[in-house]
């Protein structure tokens, strides 16, 4: 709220008064926002992320299905992508005020990630969210650390920590394979190779609770390991440098609205998203971003790995 004089004229507002400047006693703490420019050499693992993004990716949800007709008690969705994240920096440091430790500047930027089904322009995701970098501190003891914060209308929001990798290397990227098999809930994923026992998994086994008429990109090769298909991406490119910013489960915290947590509780989020230096057939230069995320959703005495993937370039 803001207060307002008995001499105001209802409608019109009152010229704003001019804030002091430094040292004239106006402002105690005074922090003027400092140039793009040196905010943008603080984003470190960061810089490369701020603009425009656009691209492609493959989205695995097991989604629960109450309807009583289903034999395991899910709905498998499968959905080819299209989907844009913008990139915003954020204009000043974030101060963190310390008690056990001095005060730190933290710099990130804003994220607004957008999804549609690619085959009928279906809207299927909106993610508002934040980046930071954050310095090494000495309580608690830590390195230098990433944070991805994110919002979900689905009613989750997420703060996951994690790390950063810097690789120089002219050879493709290793991928490892992204597990998409349900387990029991409290127990380790498979290994890879198993085999998935429930057949929605299985496209050469009809099924009513599968997602209908697939595109051809969506092969069994992508349904039993997403990750197929950023490989795929990576095929006749050159990668000279390779960002990887990596949040991990056991550094995930996530509130959820009490109907998610009843009918399927999102327990956990683990991410790698790889800022890409590609060059091109003609040896052009550009950047790409691809990302592999999981979340695990408990429902039924069983945790359903929701698998997204996406290969994104940068436009502008």
């Amino acid at each position: 709220m803001t207060d307002s004089q008995a001499t105001t004229t209802p409608g019109i507002p009152m010229p704003a008064k001019p804030i002091d400047p430094p040292g004239a006693g106006g402002l105690a703490g005074f922090r003027a926002v400092p140039s793009q420019h040196a905010t943008a050499v603080n984003l470190g693992p960061l810089r490369n992320l701020p603009g425009f993004w656009e691209g492609t990716g493959f989205n695995m949800i097991a989604r629960p299905d109450f309807s009583g007709d289903t034999p395991n008690g899910f709905f498998l969705e499968l959905n080819m992508l299209r989907e844009s994240i913008e990139f915003t920096t954020i204009g000043s440091p974030v101060f963190n005020r310390g008690s056990a430790q001095d005060d730190v500047s933290i710099y990130g930027v804003t994220y607004l990630h957008r999804v549609t089904d690619a085959g009928n322009g279906e809207a299927l995701h909106i993610e508002p969210g934040v980046w930071l970098t954050i310095p090494p501190t000495t309580d608690p003891p830590a390195g230098p650390t990433i944070a991805r914060l994110a919002t979900i209308p689905h009613g989750n929001a997420v703060c996951t920590v994690g790390f950063t990798q810097e690789v120089d290397s002219d050879k493709l990227p290793t991928i490892p394979p992204a597990n998409t098999i349900p387990f029991p809930v409290g127990t380790q994923p498979p290994p890879p190779g198993t085999r998935n026992p429930y057949p929605e998994y299985d496209l050469s086994t009809p099924s009513a609770f599968r997602t209908p008429s697939l595109p051809p990109e969506v092969t069994q090769a992508v349904v039993d390991d997403p990750n197929a298909m950023l490989r795929d991406a990576l095929q006749g490119h050159v990668l000279p440098h390779i960002t990887r910013l990596i949040t991990t489960a056991d550094q995930a915290q996530i509130g959820n609205i009490p109907f998610i947590v009843r009918n399927a509780d999102t327990i956990s989020l683990e991410s790698v998203f790889a800022i890409e230096t590609v060059e091109g057939p003609d040896g052009t230069e550009y950047q790409q971003l691809q990302y592999s995320q999981t979340a695990l959703l408990n429902f039924r005495g069983l945790s359903f790995p929701h698998v997204t993937v996406g290969t994104l370039i940068k436009a502008f």
